[in-house]
């Protein structure tokens, strides 16, 4: 071929000029057989060709190439068509036998997943005391009282940055809050204070024990008290406590 035609057909390649096509020419690449077998390193070397250029021209050789090998064979293929009748009978036939397989094997591993979960999920009740009527009262009682008592506030603790919130009793000549004037936040009184069998007892009614080892849960009675575990108790022992606790069906309230 002369050089015209080979620089022409060059020109066709996305992002080559007539300037590069020359130098592709120049360069040793006669014909465009040369051009296709030529590497990505070959054409690089060339002064005036990045990579680009060099990886643009391999691209376009290779959809070529699969064009043309994708039509050779589409003009060989002998189609044989089914009626439309049959093809229509065939796929429900086909669709019916495998549905049924499928949801099988989706679904029994996920209802097992979830019956697992649901026993995991499963809440335990905590033991509660037996308690006597009286002392039922009493406990219902001081729920009353507590969510009817104010926040008891130190005197000026408003007025001052370096007074604390904390709870002090006023004193002082001169202290109107010792005084009862009005308008003055409430003081501590014996009127606030809960029954007294209800005294001491946890939210639940078990009294408290606090508990340091194993041996000492064998003193707790499990119908009307609860053990609470030190905090200086380590892990090692706490786990020793809690398994004893259960078999003795002992509560323990920081659990």
């Amino acid at each position: 071929m002369a050089k015209k035609d080979v620089v022409n057909e060059f020109t066709k390649i996305k992002g080559v000029g007539k300037a590069k096509a020359e130098l592709l020419y120049d360069s040793g690449f006669d014909s465009i057989d040369k051009l296709k077998k030529a590497t990505i390193k070959d054409l690089t070397k060339i002064e005036g060709i990045t990579d680009a250029n060099a990886k643009s021209i391999k691209a376009e050789y290779r959809e070529k190439t699969k064009t043309g090998s994708e039509k050779a064979p589409k003009e060989k293929k002998i189609e044989t068509k089914k009626p439309k009748k049959q093809e229509k009978i065939d796929t429900k036939k086909e669709k019916k036998q495998e549905k049924p397989k499928e949801q099988v094997k989706e679904k029994e591993p996920e209802e097992k997943d979830i019956k697992e979960e649901k026993k995991e999920e499963k809440y335990q009740v905590k033991k509660k005391p037996k308690l006597t009527k009286d002392l039922e009262k009493s406990l219902r009682i001081r729920k009353q009282i507590k969510k009817r008592t104010p926040e008891f506030l130190r005197e000026e603790w408003f007025r001052y940055k370096r007074v604390p919130r904390n709870w002090r009793r006023p004193d002082g000549i001169t202290s109107k809050m010792r005084i009862n004037l009005k308008y003055r936040p409430s003081k501590v009184r014996v009127g606030f204070r809960g029954p007294k069998d209800a005294r001491g007892l946890h939210s639940s009614g078990f009294k408290e024990i606090i508990i340091y080892n194993v041996n000492d849960l064998k003193a707790i009675d499990p119908n009307t008290q609860a053990a609470r575990i030190g905090k200086t108790v380590g892990t090692k022992k706490r786990i020793d406590i809690e398994k004893k606790a259960q078999e003795l069906e002992i509560r323990i309230l920081n659990m």
